[in-house]
């Protein structure tokens, strides 16, 4: 199958005539060839959302929000096609784990829509009689999106839908290695008949499409999602823009002496093995305390054997599918190795499962006794992999977690409430669960990195991204207006 990327409300290849071909991380097999879009590419779909930008701001935020909840009825309608391409692009197990993120990816378009017609402004007292003073939030023009891979419906929508909604138009590039699944997403807008021009889809390769979105002087704000080095990059090449940036996490669960073990296992599986540990949300590390540590250790393999089952996504069985790309699945094989020679021992799991249909399957693993300077203890590993790091009280886990260049999120488990308010006052993140998995999140709520650590600025979730997609103009109306 030949995709193509969506520009002017039409479908086109590359410039070039240049693609590159999809492979399915689960079985193997091609998906198609997707177009390799270059700079001039991206340069086109900017020219062509900035001459849409006009029209677009100056439709009601009523009639955008139909437009919105037209995208929405359309993935809906849509809902088994998509959930089968995100397996097979992505890895994600069909039925534990694509139709989800289908049904999510429904939320965040209806959402916006109702969020953009609440975006209000402010009617502060004016210092002269007579004069009346307003603050009105006007859109930036155009936003650049840059995504990930790993949740490639939902992290999408959680920027493109607020940036529509409050009237600005959109050029978007996703990861090349879930292009198929993009494209999948922009036929349901294309459906949707959004006028053309206010959503365009260049696909190709991050440096060269994502950079030049980036830098391009035709785009107002950029949005990103992803690791902490290409974020980096991002911010450097958009300087001077507005910014929204979500990007990589290392934060604990934590589990005191007197946490529910069974709710902190429960926690943790889901922590470690939701989208095979690729989530910056994952428990990348268990920081556990010493009088529970063996028995809690021996309880989540226990429940790793007996729950998480790899194999086939498209096996309703398989609650655990392969890694995305050989690269992430590289830094499993490095950070496992790694824990290993520093002492940890291999609980269950440990190494690729070499029995399935491509090489991306990683088992999910149990590391206890891990070095507080292990890679996978300090790094963002990406992988299904519970790395159990011994503590011995509340202190030594805020040291821990604030020690750390991340400041994403971070989960606690313990019984005393007062100890889980503590840890939230005390620990520089952007998100605390206690007593809740750390891939717990609710779409509607500000989502994002602590100031000053690797994570990001600015946060996702519901209006909070219309903060960044929008700027404030002040009118003043002079006494003598009649």
């Amino acid at each position: 199958m030949e995709h193509q990327m969506f520009v002017g409300g039409a479908w086109t290849g590359a410039r070039s005539g240049a693609t590159t071909e999809a492979t399915s991380p689960a079985t193997g097999e091609s998906l198609g060839h997707v177009p390799e879009g270059d700079r001039e590419d991206a340069r086109a779909a900017i020219a062509v959302a900035r001459a849409a930008a006009p029209g677009w701001a100056r439709c009601t935020a009523f009639e955008r929000a139909a437009l919105l909840h037209r995208v929405a009825d359309v993935v809906e309608a849509r809902r088994d096609e998509l959930a089968r391409t995100l397996t097979l692009d992505q890895g994600k197990p069909l039925r534990a784990e694509a139709y989800d993120e289908v049904d999510e990816l429904v939320t965040y378009w209806r959402m916006a829509a109702e969020d953009g017609k609440r975006l209000a402004g402010l009617l502060p007292n004016s210092a002269s009689p007579g004069r009346r003073a307003m603050v009105v939030r006007r859109p930036r023009g155009v936003v650049g999106v840059i995504t990930p891979w790993n949740w490639p419906y939902t992290m999408p929508a959680e920027l493109i839908a607020p940036a529509l909604a409050c009237g600005n138009t959109v050029v978007w590039t996703p990861a090349q290695s879930t292009s198929v699944a993009a494209v999948a997403l922009a036929a349901c807008i294309a459906e949707a008949d959004l006028p053309p021009g206010v959503l365009n889809l260049v696909t190709g390769p991050g440096p060269v499409v994502g950079d030049e979105i980036a830098r391009n002087p035709g785009t107002d704000a950029v949005a990103f999602i992803g690791s902490t080095g290409t974020g980096r990059h991002v911010a450097n090449a958009a300087a001077g823009k507005a910014m929204l940036l979500e990007l990589g996490g290392n934060g604990p669960v934590v589990v005191l002496a007197d946490a529910d073990l069974d709710s902190a296992v429960a926690g943790a599986l889901t922590a470690c093995y939701l989208c095979a540990g690729q989530s910056c949300t994952a428990g990348e590390r268990l920081l556990v305390h010493h009088d529970v540590r063996e028995e809690f250790a021996s309880r989540l393999a226990e429940a790793v054997r007996q729950q998480v089952v790899l194999g086939d996504p498209l096996d309703d069985a398989t609650t655990m599918g392969p890694l995305n790309n050989a690269g992430v699945a590289a830094k499993m094989d490095d950070h496992v190795a790694d824990a290993v020679r520093r002492g940890a021992r291999v609980l269950t799991g440990g190494a690729r499962d070499r029995a399935q249909k491509t090489d991306l399957f990683w088992q999910p693993t149990v590391l206890d006794g891990v070095s507080r300077d292990a890679l996978v203890a300090t790094e963002e590993t990406f992988g299904p992999v519970a790395p159990i790091v011994g503590i011995g009280s509340l202190e030594e886990a805020i040291a821990l977690t604030n020690a750390s260049r991340y400041g994403l999120l971070a989960a606690i488990y313990t019984g005393d409430l007062r100890a889980g308010l503590a840890y939230a006052d005390a620990v520089r993140t952007g998100w605390v669960n206690i007593n809740e998995s750390s891939n717990y999140w609710e779409s509607h709520l500000p989502f994002g990195g602590r100031a000053g650590s690797d994570s990001g600025i600015g946060r996702v979730g519901g209006s909070h991204p219309m903060e960044a997609f929008t700027e404030l103009q002040t009118v003043i109306i002079g006494g003598g207006a009649s």
